[in-house]
């Protein structure tokens, strides 16, 4: 019997701590600096700020405000174990880079 991804409940899919992902899929040099942004307000997952501790699944949409530049990223898959550097940018696939000015925001 084939199982459907759309069958299974969405709190059942691999999920990843928010500072981990930016960390291990090189979006943020270091995990305290996600932290650091997260708790900022510079980080939003689908749309809303997000803490450092919220959880990141597979499909989700995360928008980063760093150096004058808003990036939209949404998350292709949660990693096991963490990737090899060349590997880390297909944890996710970039959906836009808008460039802001920073005291409008």
């Amino acid at each position: 019997m084939r199982t459907s991804l759309f069958l299974i409940p969405h709190s059942l899919l691999p999920s990843m701590r928010l500072d981990i992902f930016l960390k291990l899929s090189r979006l943020v040099p270091r995990r305290t600096l996600a932290q650091e942004m997260c708790e900022a307000g510079a980080v939003r997952l689908n749309g809303t700020p997000a803490k450092s501790a919220r959880e990141v699944r597979a499909g989700d949409l995360i928008a980063i405000r760093q150096r004058g530049r808003l990036t939209t990223v949404r998350v292709v898959t949660i990693p096991i174990k963490p990737p090899p550097k060349a590997q880390a940018a297909s944890l996710y696939e970039t959906v836009s880079v808008e460039a802001y000015a920073p005291d409008l925001l």
